[in-house]
């Protein structure tokens, strides 16, 4: 369950990175989304933790 967490948390922060820098450009679409992966591993691992644990 926390690898699935943590996907479903990587994927939905990473769309909603990309969509916000896109409107800006490629690159900064780029890094937006590398940024909202990172911390949609993060939100993941603590749903995981704290309430399916």
């Amino acid at each position: 369950m926390n690898k699935l967490c943590i996907f479903l948390g990587m994927t939905v922060l990473g769309w909603i990175g990309w969509w916000i820098g896109d409107q800006v450009g490629l690159m900064t679409g780029f890094v937006l989304s590398s940024i909202g992966s990172v911390a949609g591993v993060y939100v993941g691992w603590r749903i995981n933790r704290d309430y399916l644990s």
